[in-house]
């Protein structure tokens, strides 16, 4: 019960590696709330594993505005934000939309920005807490299929150091770190591995060696919530099985 009387915000937390993430809080003794745009299945999944469930686009200001209005409301200290929120869009710079591009970014790189612009004085105000920004495997390597996911993933991580090193200087406590995983087994890859199959069909043959369960990236997340990792802040953990160093899609 190493999260016991903390309280987690987890963003895009009704599936995949945002729910694994709650499962696991809720199992250390945390009070978790899960976030997500689509509302029914947000609710399921907050009543299934004993989360609280808020409606929300990452991408819209009045939407964080609303978050902590509920948080105070509810009287609780936020501890711990995991910014896991995103899409997945194939297409590479002649193929990607400025359309695309555009709503591409204001999902993972805004909903970020936004989360912490929001949560930070939250956390201040507990006394200290860790930020968790699921970036990707692609923010530390070249993928050219991927060119708005990558660049939004990208942005996150420098979003994070700026971060982590501002709340040093603050000496508030609060840290903030990165994860790159690669390939995780999850609707959203899979969904997204039929669009790439169309045009590679090798493409997600070759990546399968590098696929992880949510619960994988699950528990690197639970580490850096937890105070075992209260001296960790403004790395960019890997979670790849050497795929930064060994592209697979090479």
């Amino acid at each position: 019960m190493r999260l016991q009387n903390k309280t987690a915000l987890i963003t895009g937390g009704s599936r995949g590696v945002g729910r694994a993430a709650a499962e696991r809080f809720i199992a250390e003794g945390a009070k978790v709330y899960i976030t997500d745009v689509v509302a029914d299945r947000g609710e399921t999944t907050a009543a299934e594993i004993g989360a609280t469930f808020i409606q929300q686009n990452v991408a819209e200001e009045a939407d964080w505005q609303r978050v902590v209005a509920t948080l105070e409301a509810d009287g609780v200290d936020l501890n711990i934000l995991v910014n896991n929120a995103a899409i997945l869009q194939f297409g590479n710079i002649d193929m990607e939309s400025l359309e695309g591009w555009r709503r591409l970014m204001a999902v993972n790189s805004d909903g970020v920005f936004l989360a912490i612009k929001y949560m930070l004085p939250l956390l201040e105000k507990a006394g200290g807490g860790s930020i968790i920004n699921m970036s990707s495997s692609s923010a530390l390597m070249g993928v050219p299929d991927f060119c708005a996911y990558t660049a939004s993933k990208s942005a996150v991580r420098g979003l994070t150091m700026s971060t982590a090193v501002l709340c040093k200087q603050r000496a508030n406590k609060v840290r903030c770190n990165s994860i790159h995983p690669d390939g995780i087994n999850t609707d959203m890859v899979r969904e997204i591995a039929g669009q790439a199959n169309s045009h590679d069909p090798d493409q997600y043959k070759n990546s399968a060696p590098f696929l992880c369960q949510p619960e994988d990236v699950a528990n690197v997340i639970f580490f850096l919530a937890s105070d075992d990792s209260r001296h960790v802040n403004g790395i960019a953990l890997s979670v790849d099985n050497t795929s930064t160093i060994h592209p697979p899609y090479l």
